[in-house]
């Protein structure tokens, strides 16, 4: 062979080479301009100009939000806001604060007036266990069969709604299996509807694993579980889905086995959670989907969402 036609045979080689890693790198999902995120909950506090929302959405990849509204914020801007904007914005029933912690009368009539209105198309969280975090957020400790979780509870069989639960077990400490045997027995009371757990309930792999075993109903919210929102929260024992940049190889094996359980959420609190933070993890979350299955992708990044909140799909 000449050293022209080794010289030609070599060139070919590497073009096969490189038009292979292209063929890997367009299959990632990172590079799949088809891949978008559903943000499942988050919400709109007081300071925030909605006008932010929606740009930052688009620079962060995130087609539709479920928003409601938290402390002074009136559930009325959140209406407002996603009446104007049907396609990007679903309105949920927002019902944490005193009334709901302690049942107050006016309770019933914040739920309903929100409930009365056809914009409103989700329950936000309910919380139900939040651990003290210093002088910002006291200890919330309200039951789930408690009568003001059961208000939630009906309104969401009666809308189709899932019931989206807050308890941080892992801070609960020796609270948590009684906690967690409540939630277990009101999933299975109605294995019919779905049951959310926010922040992965602060779960290990091994907890969530036999929940997804023992329960068709109950799913996880992603949100709070990455090394760039633990960042801004530390000192609380959050679950990390993350080891460094990467999925740890025990989420990833459960995302793989059950890719219909886990839903990606942001839950921005504060309105500086609408800013640099936000898009840090949007481009985390999708480095780490490139890693999975397209199908798996998709399903976690937005068709779970879809799906259980019946939104609008593109």
């Amino acid at each position: 062979m000449s050293f022209v036609r080794i010289a030609h045979f070599i060139s070919i080689q590497l073009a096969i080479i490189v038009l292979a890693l292209l063929m890997t790198k367009a299959s990632l999902a990172d590079d799949m301009p088809d891949l978008y995120f559903v943000d499942a909950h988050s919400q709109m506090a007081k300071g925030l100009s909605s006008d932010k929302i929606i740009p930052l959405m688009d620079k962060a990849g995130v087609r539709h939000t479920i928003l409601s509204a938290r402390n002074d914020r009136s559930p009325q801007d959140v209406a407002d806001f996603a009446a104007r904007h049907p396609d990007r914005i679903t309105a949920a029933v927002r019902s944490k604060g005193r009334g709901f912690n302690f049942n107050k009368p006016n309770f019933q009539e914040l739920i309903n007036t929100q409930v009365s209105q056809p914009v409103f198309k989700a329950m936000a969280e309910a919380i139900l266990y939040h651990a003290q975090k210093g002088r910002k957020a006291p200890e919330i400790n309200v039951a789930i069969d408690s009568p003001q979780s059961r208000v939630l509870l009906d309104i969401a069989l009666r809308k189709n709604w899932p019931y989206i639960a807050h308890y941080e077990f892992r801070a609960a400490k020796n609270r948590k299996e009684t906690f967690l045997a409540s939630f277990k027995k009101m999933a299975r009371n109605h294995s019919g509807h779905p049951f959310v757990l926010i922040h992965m309930g602060q779960l290990y792999a091994a907890d969530v694993g036999q929940l997804i075993a023992d329960h068709r109903n109950v799913y996880f919210m992603m949100s709070h579980s990455n090394p760039v929102s633990i960042a801004k929260n530390p000192g609380q024992p959050w679950a990390n889905l993350f080891s460094g940049k990467k999925l740890a190889d025990n989420w990833k094996a459960l995302m793989l086995e059950h890719p219909d359980r886990f839903i990606l959420t942001f839950d921005n609190v504060w309105p500086q959670d609408w800013g640099k933070s936000y898009l840090k993890q949007a481009a985390l979350w999708r480095k780490a989907l490139s890693t999975l299955p397209l199908d798996v992708a998709h399903a976690l990044a937005h068709g779970n969402a879809e799906r259980l909140w019946r939104l609008p799909v593109p």
